[in-house]
This record gives structure tokens, sequence and C-alpha cells, in this order.
């Protein structure tokens, strides 16, 4: 693939699909549990500030999952031959990737409300959409009008940028990647205070 072997060229795609998969469902599941339990009213009665409740849940999911992406970049790194080009870079995306979706799944466990709904959008959204994202393969490989259809998966900025900071390669601009995770990223907090600013499914 441009010059890269196979087994390289897919590691920053496993490694982002494991990362999202992660993310969301570590989150997800840290908050639903108390909600179905019931300690959920000690959380938010106690003297701390909303901020803190979603900077503890998210912190600890985005952290288990950027642990898990780093071991298996380490893994992989013992089989095929790994280079980082831009490290700073490959780090930045590990860390707003991570954080993003673990507020995704923070999100997503605060309305699911049976244990059903938390797996529905992880497996029948994030999965398929990291697949077709360019995960396992160059979107210029696609007809031109895939290439254009791809270009509205969301994830196609997540794993382009991720692998143009290891292979200097990408099917996207970086800049638009980077871009992209920001305002996915905005989204995601304006609807996490959105559901402490109006108690949506935590005070009922």
């Amino acid at each position: 693939m441009n010059g890269i072997s196979y087994g390289a060229f897919i590691v920053p795609g496993l490694l982002m699909l494991s990362l999202l998969q992660q993310s969301v469902s570590n989150a997800s599941f840290g908050i639903y549990f108390p909600k179905f339990v019931g300690t959920i009213y000690e959380l938010l009665s106690a003297p701390i500030s909303y901020l803190e409740i979603v900077a503890s849940f998210v912190g600890a999911a985005a952290t288990k999952s950027i642990i898990l992406g780093l071991i298996i970049l380490a893994t992989a790194a013992l089989f095929v031959p790994l280079r980082i080009e831009h490290p700073f870079v490959m780090v930045l995306f590990l860390v707003l990737t991570a954080v993003t979706f673990s507020l995704l799944g923070f999100i997503i466990g605060i309305w699911a409300d049976g244990f059903e709904k938390l797996q529905i959008v992880p497996l029948l959204i994030i999965t398929p959409l990291t697949f077709l994202g360019g995960s396992f393969y160059s979107i210029h490989m696609l007809p031109p009008l895939w290439q254009t259809i791809t270009l509205f998966n969301p994830v196609i900025y997540l794993v382009s940028g991720f692998r143009w900071s290891f292979y200097g390669q990408a099917d996207v601009n970086v800049a638009l990647s980077i871009g992209m995770t920001f305002v996915f990223l905005a989204i995601c907090l304006g609807i996490v205070a959105w559901i402490f600013k109006t108690g949506y499914r935590l005070k009922n």
C-alpha cells in the first residue's frame, strides 16, 4: 500500500477500531451501572461539580482505552515494521479520540434505559463506520462515487489523520482531520452540558 507493507498499513486502523470500541463501552457502562443500582443519586447530591463528575468517568474510560491502545501498538511493533514519523500528532489523535468517544459513551450510558441499548450504538453504528472508514484500505482504491460517499463517514478523518502520524500518508488533509475531531469533541461536550443542565434521565 503506497510502499508500506500491508501488515504495517492496517495497524493504525486496528488501533483506532479498538480505541473507539473500548472508549464507548467503558464510559457507557461506567455511568449506566450507577444509574441501574441507584447510586447515581448519591453522586449527584455529593459536594462535587458536574465538571468533576464528567472528568472522573470520562477520564477513567479514556485512560483505560489509551493504555490498551499503547499495548496494541507495542505488540504490533514486534510483528510488523512500524515507524512513527509524527509522534506528537499520534499522541494528539490518541488522546483526542479516546476523550471524544468516551464522552460519546457517557452520553449513551445516560440515554440507555437497558443493557441492550448500551450495545446498539457500538455494534450497529460505530463498528460498521470504522470498517468502512479506511481502516484496512485506502479510500483511493474505491470508485470516485464511493470516495465521495466515504467522506461523509466521520471515522475516515480519525483513521486518516492517525495513519498520517505514522507514515506521512493520508486519504484526507491532516488539518481537516484534526478540525473534524475537535468539532465532534465540541458537539459531545455541548450534549453533556445540556444533559446536566436539564437533568435528562438523571433526576427522574
